[in-house]
């Protein structure tokens, strides 16, 4: 996959979708900017969590989305490798097949972050 370019098409996307529901994305906003700022986890920590359960529930732009926010988070590779593990315990073949699709992520986008 072209995670780059996957995840370019996925903001344009969303921009769309934000634009014809701009209250709804506004307060979407506001959701993932409390739940990134409250509490006793840092947000390398809760980037993994938001990663585990994007593989778990197989959205792919999710995974790009955190694959992204965790590398400029300052998450390793091998840290990576560790969550993708528990996803896969945790969620079987289908978080396998994602948890693979996820190192991808990581390996294409990583970088640029």
């Amino acid at each position: 996959m072209d995670w780059p370019g996957f995840m370019d098409g996925m903001r344009d996307e969303l921009k769309s979708l934000n634009a014809a529901m701009p209250e709804t994305a506004k307060g979407f906003g506001a959701l993932t900017k409390a739940a990134k700022e409250s509490g006793a986890l840092d947000l390398k920590a809760r980037e993994f969590v938001a990663l585990g359960i994007a593989v778990s529930q197989r959205c792919a732009p999710c995974i790009g989305f955190h694959v992204e926010a965790l590398a400029k988070a300052g998450g390793s590779r091998q840290e990576l490798v560790d969550v993708l593990g528990m996803a896969v315990q945790m969620g079987g073949g289908p978080s396998y097949m994602y948890a693979a699709q996820a190192l991808a992520a990581w390996d294409a986008l990583a970088e640029a972050a």
